[in-house]
């Protein structure tokens, strides 16, 4: 592990296309800490409205001249193979890189793999949580299915947020606000996961742990909930595995990381009797870590994050 100059692991976030850009400018809002921020796309104009603190690369300007890919996410791999030097240089040294991502586009689906396979050759581990298309979205369906394929084949775990259960997570929601619920869980899980890493915090995810959790997990589901109040471990518990992001079963889970936050109020016996019920229904051999942070100006109430890795695959995301 290539540690930084004050001791900690390299981590990486990398927002890939459109969609993957957005959740970078979310991101940088709830904060990442030391985490670097990194906005990749084929639009320039896209790059010009990404948070200032971010780094940012136009992929391939020889090949789309900043213009986009288009929606084809071939140009977006010839583009992102065009950089491939760059891209290495980027990644050089980096733990850990999370990719945040649309799939069935042209950017995102078409680059993500290119830069998933560059940062697994600079030995980083690699964790992309990506949007799936609405059942409604057809052309955009088969792109996304051979887009997460690809991807899969680089990345140590893809998480995938099923933009159809955004529907049941915030039922009243316009579909085109549901675009912005999935940045913002997408953003809250990394910025939790990184600063949860890299600073002090009521329980510390370990960077061993957390690469044994990840490798090799396929494909991820993520689960979130809140809680209020004296009852708030119990509605966190319900109301996370009620929101499952992906409609897969629990119980195939060969990897699950729990992240918890709340106020200063929140005791440890909260957090591990949160992730002891979050988990009870996981195979028994299953790596299990739990991570928590106390949030100041925050009282009587509990986050939780949890990330459910290796669980079988439903059949729409197959090709």
């Amino acid at each position: 592990m290539a540690l930084t100059d004050d001791g900690k692991p390299k981590i990486v976030v990398a927002g890939v296309g459109g969609a993957g850009c957005n959740t970078i400018n979310r991101l940088l809002r709830v904060g990442v800490g030391d985490a670097l921020p990194i906005a990749f796309n084929t639009d320039k104009k896209h790059l010009e409205i990404v948070h200032e603190k971010a780094r940012k690369v136009l992929l391939g300007a020889s090949v789309t001249r900043g213009l986009g890919a288009g929606g084809f996410p071939e140009v977006a791999q010839k583009a992102a193979l065009m950089s491939r030097k760059q891209i290495g240089e980027i990644l050089d040294g980096t733990d850990m890189l999370f990719i945040a991502a649309g799939m069935g586009g042209g950017t995102g689906t078409g680059a993500s793999p290119v830069i998933a396979q560059i940062a697994k050759e600079k030995g980083a581990v690699v964790v992309a949580i990506v949007t799936f298309p609405f059942a409604i979205e057809k052309a955009r369906i088969k792109k996304a299915q051979q887009g997460l394929n690809r991807l899969l084949e680089f990345a140590d775990t893809v998480v995938v947020i099923d933009n159809n259960r955004l529907t049941e997570y915030v039922p009243n929601l316009q579909i085109e606000k549901a675009f912005e619920v999935a940045d913002d869980i997408t953003a809250k899980a990394i910025s939790g996961i990184t600063r949860t890493i890299l600073e002090p915090s009521l329980i510390n995810l370990d960077f061993a742990d957390l690469k044994t959790v990840m490798s090799n997990g396929g494909i991820s589901m993520i689960a979130v909930g809140e809680g209020h109040g004296y009852d708030k471990v119990n509605q966190a518990v319900e109301n996370t595995l009620k929101n499952k992001l992906l409609d897969a079963d629990v119980t195939d889970a060969r990897g699950v990381m729990v992240h918890i936050s709340g106020g200063t109020d929140v005791t440890i016996g909260e957090v591990n009797g949160a992730g002891e019920m979050l988990t009870e229904n996981v195979a028994k051999n299953a790596n299990v870590i739990l991570g928590a942070r106390a949030e100041a100006g925050v009282s009587g109430k509990m986050e939780v994050i949890a990330i459910f890795t290796g669980v079988s695959v439903p059949l729409f995301l197959r090709k």
